[in-house]
């Protein structure tokens, strides 16, 4: 018979905030690793399914609150537009997958130390 404790699994999110409001976490991770994926906003909102607006709304909020941009926007035109991402997003993206990789690690670590 299995130990039910053998089971178990833990689970963690990090999300990070300013004054109490969402800055950044793994949908908004995911919206601009998309970005820099498809070099589109609205490529990017259609593979997470949701609307390009809400996509433009996030990327807009955490712009204001870091008080720096995100994503490079090229209007579109006879070629279309596109969108890049910023040098300060690709730091953001690695500093926050850096802290995931290290917070993940002493959640594991605590978990089996008690189960």
């Amino acid at each position: 018979m299995r130990d039910p404790a053998s089971k178990l699994q833990v689970r963690s999110k990090i999300w990070l905030e300013i004054d109490g409001e969402p800055v950044f976490g793994q949908g908004r991770e995911e919206l601009l690793r998309l970005i820099q994926k498809g070099s589109s906003i609205n490529a990017a909102a259609k593979a997470m399914g949701i609307p390009y607006r809400k996509a433009w709304t996030y990327i807009d909020a955490m712009e204001k609150r870091l008080g720096f941009s995100l994503v490079n926007r090229q209007k579109g035109g006879v070629g279309g537009g596109a969108s890049s991402l910023t040098p300060q997003a690709m730091q953001m993206l690695d500093k926050f997958n850096a802290l995931q990789q290290g917070m993940q690690g002493k959640i594991d670590d605590k978990f089996h130390e008690l189960f």
